[in-house]
């Protein structure tokens, strides 16, 4: 699955803002991880939420990698940098939402649930909820752990205690919840003893 149509439209504007810290990657699996959530929560809006998402992390485009990773890091201690990302964040959403001619009332709930998706603690309203659990969501995923050992020199079950500590108890949807459960548990798996031996095994066959 793929973003088509107007989100295809409004990733390829979104593309240029998105090379810090993978958020390309990341942006695109947490489009996928929204569609998901969307498809048990039908009262919410995908027209809101899916523009949201692929727009939500391109304020970092004006932050450098260095200070990105500091303010995102176990601990950081940049809260500024993480507003600072929203505030832009929301400035470049508009400039492309008025190109692309999205609704006016759509584009204001679209900036205003990226203008806070990270220092705010409550849900604007279900459209939020739902973009708040695809970016946290994404942590748990493969791509999500890998990007966390790389990033922080950590091992993948380092990596996964890492992201299970500050997903599971900041979602907000049940669907959310539910999905964080079974992301966890593979992810479990994939760095428990067993799964590990097997891969050596294998290995050492192919030798």
């Amino acid at each position: 699955m793929a973003p088509g149509g107007r989100d295809a439209a409004i990733w390829l504007r979104a593309l240029p803002y998105l090379g810090v810290r993978d958020n390309d990657a990341h942006t695109l699996y947490a489009w996928g991880l929204a569609s998901a959530l969307l498809s048990q929560l039908p009262t919410a809006r995908e027209e809101v939420v899916l523009p949201a998402i692929l727009l939500h992390d391109t304020g970092w485009s004006t932050v450098s990698e260095g200070d990105a990773l500091e303010a995102i890091a176990p601990g950081g201690r940049r809260k500024d940098l993480v507003r600072h990302h929203e505030i832009e964040g929301a400035r470049i959403a508009t400039a492309i939402l008025d190109e692309l001619g999205i609704p006016v009332g759509d584009r204001d709930e679209i900036v205003a649930i990226i203008d806070g998706h990270d220092s705010r603690l409550e849900a604007l309203s279900l459209n939020d909820a739902i973009v708040k659990d695809a970016d946290k969501l994404w942590r748990l995923t493969p791509h999500g752990i890998d990007t966390v050992c790389r990033w922080f020199g950590v091992t993948r079950r380092e990596a996964l205690r890492l992201c299970s500590v500050r997903v599971q108890d900041e979602l907000f949807t049940e669907p959310g919840r539910a999905m964080g459960r079974a992301l966890a548990a593979v992810a479990s798996v994939s760095v428990g003893d067993e799964l590990t031996a097997l891969r050596a095994d294998s290995e050492a066959d192919q030798s």
